[in-house]
């Protein structure tokens, strides 16, 4: 039995499961800062769950801001509750959250919606402001829904409806659009967020149909936030027109002439906002310190038992870190996270560059993710194997002597011994 609390997995593609992910999204309490000596002081079943507490610390290290997360987050804030305050039975223009691969956009995104949408329950007491007397629909302020690899819009319809635990056997897509805007009304949705939209592949036959959907979407007094890799080279927004004055992109009327659902009268008015997640800019001294402000964030939260001040922020580590990930926060964590299993394996627990020398970065086997979509980012040039001109790539399998006896956990080396 441990003494603290134990994040479990959820599924945010559901009602419960978004639910739950948002009420306990920020209950865990992470480990303490403690020392090797610090550590032999504690008994052994203390000893053995603080290494635990330690371990699920370091894989649950906490979603650091950027400027460029701010800003977005800005933005999207804004629109949330410009949206939902809205009266009048308009369209509610969208946003589209843009970016590279590993950027923190669907984090990023999220942490928003939630905060939105507690925010919401609270003004609200908890109830649809708009339901109807004597009904009892559950309130579901936000709806997420991560597009289905491989998607068309019908899938993508369904996914939504599967969100909201609704049946959509033999329903075509004009029906499976209606069925959505019942659910969106029925439950005071105010926002529907789409992940991965660029997983929906135009084909001839489907272009009209993902344009209908889009702007059927749009149409639902709901505030559509579409997340995707390079969503203007997609194609989504394809005969879209940029306003110069505003910065936004206008969609077109349908092409075929047919509307996609209520409000056809205000398609002129469908509009979507951009807002860019790239990496960390390394252009001035400003970005420069910025980076180190986000390596110190990094750095507070990690537990090692060697850890000493600075051990991100200080010498070549900044540098070296921004040579291998490019400044992009997903790589960084990829890297940073499997230093730290590799350091308590190796019994010294201290990130060093000698020691992040022998971690591949590896983007291949993200789960979830979908190569034909962007999703994953090319890895930058990786550093020259002149950093280590006589020692073997990975050590990670040498002999470091004998172990200590006892079934130790997690830690190579005994809290009180120092590795050799």
């Amino acid at each position: 039995m441990t003494g603290f609390w134990l994040p479990e997995p959820v599924d945010r593609q559901t009602e419960a499961g978004w639910r739950r992910w948002v009420q306990t999204r920020h209950a865990f309490v992470p480990a303490r800062q403690l020392s090797r000596a610090e550590v032999t002081l504690l008994s052994p079943a203390e000893q053995e769950d603080y290494l635990l507490h330690r371990d699920v610390t370091n894989s649950n290290l906490p979603l650091q801001e950027t400027p460029m997360s701010t800003a977005a987050s800005r933005v999207m804030r804004a629109r949330l509750w410009l949206g939902a305050l809205k009266a009048r039975p308009s369209t509610r223009r969208g946003l589209i959250m843009n970016g590279g691969g590993c950027q923190g956009k669907t984090e990023t995104a999220c942490e928003v919606a939630a905060a939105f949408e507690e925010e919401w329950r609270a003004r609200h007491h908890n109830q649809n402001p708009e339901a109807v007397a004597g009904t009892r629909d559950l309130h579901i302020p936000v709806a997420y829904v991560q597009t289905p690899v491989t998607a068309k819009p019908k899938s993508t319809c369904k996914a939504i409806l599967d969100f909201y635990g609704a049946d959509h056997k033999g329903l075509d897509l004009p029906g499976l659009i209606r069925a959505v805007r019942r659910h969106v009304h029925a439950h005071g949705t105010r926002a529907i967020l789409l992940d991965d939209i660029t997983r929906l592949k135009l084909h001839r036959r489907d272009d009209q149909d993902v344009f209908d959907m889009l702007k059927g979407f749009m149409d639902m007094n709901a505030t559509l936030v579409l997340i995707g890799v390079d969503v203007p080279g997609s194609g989504l927004l394809q005969g879209a027109v940029l306003d110069p004055n505003t910065n936004e992109w206008i969609m077109s009327p349908s092409r075929n002439g047919i509307a996609s659902g209520q409000g056809a009268e205000t398609q002129h008015l469908r509009r979507f906002t951009m807002v860019e997640l790239g990496p960390f800019p390394d252009e001035t001294p400003q970005d420069k310190e910025t980076f180190l402000c986000h390596l110190q964030g990094i750095e507070d939260h990690i537990c090692l038992l060697d850890a000493v001040p600075g051990m991100l922020t200080t010498g070549g580590i900044p540098e070296y870190l921004r040579e291998r990930t490019g400044g992009v926060v997903g790589l960084l964590e990829c890297l940073i996270e499997d230093a730290i299993e590799l350091a308590i394996d190796k019994g010294h627990e201290k990130l060093t560059i000698e020691l992040m020398d022998q971690v591949a970065i590896s983007v291949e086997g993200l789960p979830g993710r979908d190569a034909s979509a962007g999703e994953i980012p090319e890895l930058p040039p990786q550093p020259v194997d002149s950093r280590k001109p006589k020692r073997p790539r990975n050590r990670v399998y040498d002999d470091k002597g004998p172990r200590s006896s006892g079934n130790q956990p997690r830690s190579a080396d005994a809290p009180g011994q120092q590795a050799g």
